[in-house]
């Protein structure tokens, strides 16, 4: 494909005088299901979706080789559906990652644009939501109150990562306001560490978002991505995995704070109005897989969550139970099949809150079933 592309871009008059020193390589994943929901809105209902796995995306990556170990680098990452080919992200070109920077193989790397926050990069990997290996986007924690499942990406930012140091990998974001005389807000900060030593990998990482629902539209959140509009959100994770053959166990501890909370679950169009005062979510998900054969995996997680919410009608302690399941039956090394299912109960507490898997409509229960099946393609 990269061999391809370069001919192409040489061939709509691009500049090519330096191929030997510079690459470009176009990429993608299209994942197309079926999806069985118990109870949506009151009726069960039957869906072809896009992306119940692993969004579906494609991309540029690619380098300019400057000398001395040093290289300029970039990414471009668009997210679409399969099912109607319309894009995601809020109608982004490039709403996965957008970036430009300078990578050094001795010093580490420092791009600007549109990129993953720290929580995402040392602690989501640990996870099963979206990115463990056979997770799934139906296991988002609720209203994916942490981020692990990408909800928003960080707008105007700037990121540095290390290289590795003998297992050890650390590093930090800022995400400007781009406001003037308003510094802080709509600004966002994470940082965030990761250590690998042979079966064990563990990660930790810190993220503080400021008006994040502001009126100012430039900042580092665009509003369309959060699932909370509040003054403030914190979020403390940690994570660790252990291998064991071929079977692999997790454990994950995230904690959300939200100060002068106004609206929950806005983008689902829950939009739970609060008194402008405060949240916290707790989450304790432990997961495991395990490799059947070669091509055959099974992987699930359990996830509790306890939360407190001060509304109108006073304090209230939701929690939620959920249990995903998912087997991945690998083709070849570009195409596999998915069968997973998720179930998610609560306990409301008088909140007025309702069972809501991820990425579908509100039960109108405390309990919610989704089944799914599909197929991933990689380019």
């Amino acid at each position: 494909m990269k061999k391809t592309l370069v001919i192409a871009l040489c061939a709509a008059g691009y500049a090519c005088g330096v191929q030997a020193q510079s690459s470009v390589t176009l990429y993608g994943v299209i994942d197309a299901g079926l999806s069985y929901t118990s109870n949506a809105k009151g009726h069960a209902a039957w869906q072809a979706g896009s992306g119940d796995v692993t969004g579906s995306h494609w991309g540029f990556v690619g380098h300019e080789d400057l000398g001395g170990g040093t290289k300029a680098i970039f990414q471009l990452e668009n997210g679409f559906s399969v099912m109607n080919g319309s894009l995601r992200q809020g109608g982004r070109e490039f709403g996965y990652q957008a970036y430009a920077g300078l990578s050094n193989n001795r010093f580490g790397t420092v791009t600007l644009g549109r990129q993953y926050d720290s929580v995402v990069d040392y602690v989501a990997p640990l996870s099963f939501t979206g990115i463990h290996p056979g997770g799934n986007n139906f296991s988002a924690h609720p209203f994916d109150n942490d981020n692990l499942n990408n909800s928003f990406r960080v707008n105007n930012s700037v990121k540095f990562t290390s290289t590795s140091y003998e297992g050890l990998r650390f590093g930090t974001l800022y995400g400007f306001s781009n406001e003037a005389g308003g510094f802080d807000d709509n600004r966002l900060y994470s940082f965030g560490a990761a250590y690998n030593a042979g079966p064990l990998s563990l990660g930790a990482g810190y993220l503080q978002a400021n008006n994040g629902g502001s009126s100012n539209t430039n900042g580092a959140l665009t509003l369309t991505d959060r699932t909370f509009i509040a003054a403030q959100q914190r979020i403390y994770g940690a994570g660790a995995n252990y291998t064991v053959g071929a079977a692999r166990f997790g454990f994950v501890w995230t904690r959300t704070q939200l100060g002068g909370l106004d609206t929950i679950n806005g983008a689902n169009s829950l939009g739970l109005a609060e008194n402008g005062q405060g949240a916290s979510f707790n989450n304790y998900e432990v997961n495991a897989s395990y490799a059947l054969s070669p091509a055959l995996s099974l992987t699930g997680e359990y996830t509790y969550t306890d939360a407190a919410l001060s509304t109108a009608s006073g304090q209230h302690h939701p929690k939620w139970q959920e249990v995903s399941v998912q087997t991945d039956y690998i083709l070849s090394k570009r195409t596999d099949l998915y069968l997973q299912a998720s179930y998610q109960h609560i306990d409301s507490d008088g909140s007025g809150l309702t069972a809501d898997v991820s990425g579908q409509a509100l039960s109108s229960t405390d309990q919610q079933v989704v089944v799914g099946v599909g197929m991933r393609h990689r380019f």
